[in-house]
């Protein structure tokens, strides 16, 4: 089979894997890796090596440089100082000693020389956002936790991969000069040339996109074009220094405080997942079953070692003397998976490791793979349970995404905050989530459907999508995207002008747009013209001697209801598929319609 059909074939593979994943809940990188095995050791369909030949490695290697970039990106250090104690706990001390627990595990356990036991140690440190976030969705911890657990795997990923690249180049300075002080002149030499290369290169970066010398349109080539050439040419000057160059230079372009990312970030987010995806595959494929199932015991033990020992460890430091209960530190120090970073830069370094004279180093690749399998399935599978039992887990969500941050969309985010219901607000007009920012709202900014999205957006608590976009296809788009996230009836979307007067075979499935807000003939544009006309939110109580009857009596043309909010503190929309009846005891949510009229004493009394 020739190489013209094989791409297209795994690209459709990856794109199978990565549905697989979305449906099901479950970080795709599972799916990748036994598709890997599948083509590759198993039916040997797929040869990596005998494919791509020489160009193997330095695709992989240019890959990850890619990956790397777009992590570092995320790297804001006000963010960042922002976090909880804990995570940056998490990812200096405690990546510390895990790095150190896991180096002693190795060596001991392998017979490694404490070099490649050092590098292992690091390349293990490293979880990730594309496995730390769908297993989130699953398990639902609390929002701390939650938060904990993401922005670890966001820091820890450029962190984790700079310590291994650290490690190697110490490795290899000390082959080729054996006295210390060239050992540690080289060293320091490969770091200064990544970290001045990555600078110059974040600054050149900064310079074209905010001096606007380049079009809008050749933002993302001349990004990745730069990214790229930082890489080969920061190798060039200082064997190995590359992806510290690409890191520095994303972190560089993330904290210059003028240039909008936020475009770049959408197209790197599309290229990396299709590298991550092909990666994958192609890295497993490469893997000897055989090799493999000679060290499954001694893997077994380090498996122990890094989740039972390692993990726990790294978490009691980070925590000690922190608000942290113990049920809290039970499940930190369970979710810890192991995803691509580790598993690229293990398959860089193998090859090269052996070829100056480490022999074991051969097994780096295999070893890793294992302890991604192990963390993966392991955690994928016992994570919820175990957030469940230990009491840590969300109750049923009750909060709102709102797609969209129009001005309606924000007075009604107020109102339900002020009824203690979460409310997210994601929009990709800035203007809008200024507005929403300045009126002490949480916003999303970007496109809520985004990989970006995916990793970054917190939906802890969020159980409900009202898509209030003006923008139709993005409410379509949303409802699709978050149906298997929060269920069909959980979708709700408003009316569009005409939509009635289509014939069946023009008009969108219900099930694909979620239930209609508020009435069939109300739509954005209505909405808009109340708030521009300045009429308000208001709450109403309704009991035994203001009954729902009443209220509909007395406002039936001066408001709109818009939710009922139980006695219990259950909220539901109102809806035209659905027609309410709130009981007594219950909450009306309305939209003033009309000219405030004359307010009376029942009114007043149950504001």
């Amino acid at each position: 089979m020739t190489i013209e059909l094989i791409i297209p074939l795994l690209l459709i593979l990856a794109m199978g894997c990565q549905w697989l994943a979305w449906r099901i809940k479950l970080p795709a990188i599972l799916f990748l890796l036994l598709a890997g095995l599948a083509v590759g050791p198993v039916s040997h369909w797929v040869d990596p090596d005998a494919i791509f030949g020489h160009l193997l490695m330095p695709m992989v290697s240019l890959s990850v440089a890619i990956i790397l970039f777009e992590g570092s990106l995320t790297l804001n250090t006000n963010e960042i100082k922002g976090v909880s104690k804990v995570v940056q706990r998490m990812i200096t001390v405690g990546a510390l000693v895990t790095w150190i627990i896991v180096a002693f595990a190795t060596h001991y356990i392998f017979d490694f020389s404490w070099q490649i036991s050092a590098l292992f140690g690091a390349i293990v440190i490293v979880t990730g956002p594309t496995v730390i976030v769908p297993m989130l969705r699953s398990v639902r911890p609390t929002q701390k936790l939650a938060n904990i657990l993401r922005w670890e795997g966001i820091a820890i990923d450029p962190i984790g991969a700079l310590m291994a690249v650290l490690t190697y180049e110490f490795i290899l300075v000390s082959v080729e000069q054996p006295a210390i002080s060239h050992i540690l002149w080289l060293f320091l030499q490969t770091v200064a040339v990544g970290v001045i290369v990555g600078a110059a290169a974040g600054w050149l970066l900064g310079r074209l996109l905010t001096k606007n010398l380049i079009p809008e349109y050749l933002h993302n080539f001349a990004t990745l074009s730069l990214v790229l050439l930082a890489f080969s040419g920061s190798n060039a000057l200082a064997h190995e220094s590359g992806l510290i160059a690409v890191t520095v230079m994303g972190m560089w372009v993330a904290n210059r405080t003028r240039v909008d990312i936020h475009p770049i970030l959408n197209f790197k987010e599309h290229l990396s997942i299709l590298l991550i995806s092909m990666l994958f595959i192609i890295l497993a494929a490469r893997i000897d079953l055989v090799q493999l199932s000679s060290f499954a015991g001694a893997a077994l033990l380090l498996l122990f070692v890094l989740q039972f020992i390692a993990r726990p460890a790294k978490i009691l430091v980070s925590t000690l003397g922190l608000d942290v209960t113990w049920r809290e530190r039970a499940l930190l120090s369970w979710i810890a998976p192991r995803g691509i970073v580790a598993a690229a830069i293990s398959a860089i370094f193998a090859d090269r490791l052996v070829a100056v004279g480490y022999a074991e180093a051969a097994l780096l690749v295999p070893l890793t793979f294992s302890m991604i399998i192990g963390t993966v399935v392991l955690q994928s599978f016992t994570a919820g349970y175990l957030a469940k039992l230990l009491g840590v887990a969300e109750p049923e969500p009750t909060g709102f995404l709102i797609v969209g941050a129009s001005a309606f969309a924000r007075a009604l985010a107020k109102e339900l905050v002020r009824h203690n219901f979460r409310c997210l607000l994601a929009d990709s007009n800035s203007d809008n989530i200024r507005k929403a920012r300045m009126e002490g709202l949480e916003v999303f900014y970007g496109n809520p459907v985004s990989e970006h999205a995916d990793i970054h957006m917190d939906l802890s608590g969020i159980g409900r999508l009202l898509a209030l976009s003006r923008q139709r296809s993005v409410n379509i788009v949303s409802a699709i995207h978050f149906r298997s996230d929060f269920g069909n009836d959980k979708i709700f979307r408003l009316s569009v002008s005409g939509e009635n007067n289509k014939s069946d075979k023009h008009r969108m499935g219900s099930s694909y747009q979620g239930l209609t807000l508020f009435g069939d003939g109300i739509t954005h544009l209505d909405l808009a013209s109340f708030i521009n006309k300045g009429f308000q939110m208001r709450s109403t109580k309704i009991s035994e001697e203001f009954d729902w009857p009443q209220f509909e009596k007395k406002y039936q043309h001066s408001r709109l209801p818009l939710f009922a909010i139980n006695a219990k503190g259950r909220i539901t929309p109102f809806t035209s598929d659905k027609p309410l009846n709130p009981d007594n005891g219950s909450t009306i949510i309305a939209l003033e319609t009309t000219a405030p009229a004359e307010v009376s004493e029942t009114e007043l009394a149950s504001r």
